[in-house]
């Protein structure tokens, strides 16, 4: 999930310059697994509080994965050194908010309808992307964010136009919506710092920095919150975010970037919408709303917009071609 989770997700280039089919297995696990992340996360959401299940999920998550990068320590310890605040920052917005805002909005929405909103965050990427690294972003890309746009409101607004006029929306909903941004935000800045470490070596210092941060979020909840206390529950839900959820999610998503490339990695990220779904109507005997489907619709149209079209190459006086946006 931006969930990640992820970790819905770091841009690097690809070690692998030809796809290879076994990365489409792993990617495919990865994002089932990520999909699950939601249905633990709203199982569990009545009796541990978000900020808990945040920090103990990264907190875990890193001391998994430490181990594994133990290659990589000397060039993480170096990049800390050089630049503990970036990592810092970077690790709070896509891994602390990005998380919490999902826990929060689980508490008041279905898991459902959070898969779909989350499912916005590439689209928003594109359009951050053209205000921070000053990308551009064409018609077709700015048609396609509208268009996700609407559906995002109409999915917040339940389809309810009187709703939306008088700004009436599900908090719940609109706590996705933040994470959404959060992540769109987090992929934007690892792109623009350019930590030029490898993916699973920089994951695990953004988990390690995004647990410091979430850290006193989760003791303020001790003293204030009533979900505080860890039942059965909450430690399996826990178990199944910081393991295959967490850890494992992890490894398998930086797998299938050696293997297909970043952006055919990433765009199969759409996957995670629909698991959740699927599994929101097993476990949790979820169903899809009127809005939803509409504002899905919205969002998927969007998406074709911005990603599946073409700029045509055109000739500038000096016979060169140049991309035409």
């Amino acid at each position: 999930m931006q969930a990640v989770p992820i970790a819905h997700h770091v841009q690097q280039p690809a070690l692998a310059s030809i796809p290879s089919l076994s990365g489409y297995p792993a990617a495919v696990l990865c994002w089932l697994l990520s999909a699950g992340v939601y249905i633990a996360a709203k199982w569990v959401a009545p009796e541990m509080p978000p900020w808990g299940l945040c920090f103990w999920r990264l907190t875990l998550a890193c001391a998994i994965l430490l181990p594994i990068v133990h290659r990589h320590h000397g060039a993480m310890i170096a990049l800390l050194k050089s630049r503990p605040l970036e990592i810092v920052a970077v690790g709070a917005i896509g891994l602390t908010l990005c998380q919490g805002l999902i826990y929060h909005g689980l508490a008041a929405t279905d898991a459902t309808t959070a898969g779909i909103i989350m499912a916005l965050s590439p689209v928003m990427t594109m359009v951050l992307a053209r205000f921070v690294l000053g990308e551009p972003l064409g018609l077709w890309k700015s048609l396609g964010a509208l268009a996700a746009l609407a559906g995002m409101l109409v999915i917040v607004a339940h389809g309810d136009l009187a709703a939306l006029l008088q700004l009436q929306f599900n908090p719940g909903e609109l706590w996705i919506v933040g994470s959404a941004f959060c992540w769109a935000l987090y992929t934007v800045l690892v792109r623009r710092s350019k930590f030029g470490i490898e993916l699973l070596p920089l994951v695990v210092l953004l988990l390690g920095a995004g647990a410091l941060v979430a850290l006193p979020f989760h003791l303020w909840e001790i003293f204030n919150d009533e979900r505080s206390a860890m039942n059965a529950n909450g430690l399996l839900a826990l178990a199944y975010l910081a393991g295959p959820g967490g850890a494992l999610m992890y490894y398998l998503y930086n797998r299938s970037v050696e293997t297909l490339g970043a952006s055919r990695a990433s765009m199969l990220l759409y996957l995670q919408t629909l698991f959740v779904a699927i599994l929101a109507y097993l476990l949790l005997g979820e169903s899809l709303h009127d809005y939803d489907l509409l504002g899905a619709a919205f969002i998927v149209a969007g998406i074709v917009l911005a990603t599946a079209t073409k700029p045509k190459a055109m000739r500038n006086s000096s016979g060169r071609v140049r991309q035409g946006r």
